[in-house]
């Protein structure tokens, strides 16, 4: 498996060669939090690793085609996994994780798996890294630091209450408190104080 996992990481890092606040390097944390999260919770690895590395494949073509990145994903990958031989049933559940993973979809996950992954996606919005992807995100936008506070008000500061499992609301405990504390200081610079 651990073979097919790299081949899985290679055809996504192919879609996903830009750098940016939903880049490769965002997929990597998910995945690694997904590793941790998925051992302590019993996940079936071989569902929830390959979700968690096609979960954004598609941000690139979302603004392009229109077509929420979690839903062409999900076709991505049935279509890159079905090509390789994946076990059909498996295929099912990992494309439900990643449709099921986004913030704003307002599809609920329905397995283990499917909650581990919005978890993971949700934690690697919070913390340092976090606040890091904010910025550049608004970067990307143009929206400068106006733009990132409304985004910590908007989203971020509501993602430790929408934790689904034990392990990763541990987790966002930590991250909540330290995006807190950011925000109350950069508040209190902005407002000259």
């Amino acid at each position: 498996m651990d073979g097919g996992i790299d081949l899985i990481t290679q055809h996504v890092e192919a879609f996903l060669q830009e750098s940016g606040s939903h880049g490769f390097d965002h997929t990597a944390r998910v995945t690694r939090l997904c590793r941790t999260i998925g051992i302590r919770e019993g996940a079936d690895m071989a569902i929830l690793i390959p979700a968690a590395l096609f979960h954004d494949i598609a941000r690139p073509l979302e603004e392009e085609t229109g077509i929420p990145h979690e839903e062409q994903g999900a076709e991505m990958a049935e279509e890159y996994l079905r090509s390789v031989g994946y076990p059909g049933d498996m295929i099912h559940s990992i494309c439900h994780a990643i449709r099921a993973h986004r913030f704003s979809s307002g599809i609920a996950p329905f397995t283990l798996e499917a909650e581990i992954l919005s978890d993971a996606d949700k934690l690697d919005a919070m913390g340092a890294t976090g606040i890091a992807r904010t910025f550049m995100q608004a970067g990307e936008e143009g929206s400068g630091i106006p733009g990132a506070v409304a985004h910590f008000h908007l989203k971020l500061l509501k993602l430790k209450d929408r934790m689904y499992t034990e392990t990763a609301r541990e987790m966002a405990e930590e991250r909540h408190a330290f995006l807190v504390a950011f925000l109350r200081e950069l508040e209190r610079e902005e407002s000259g104080d």
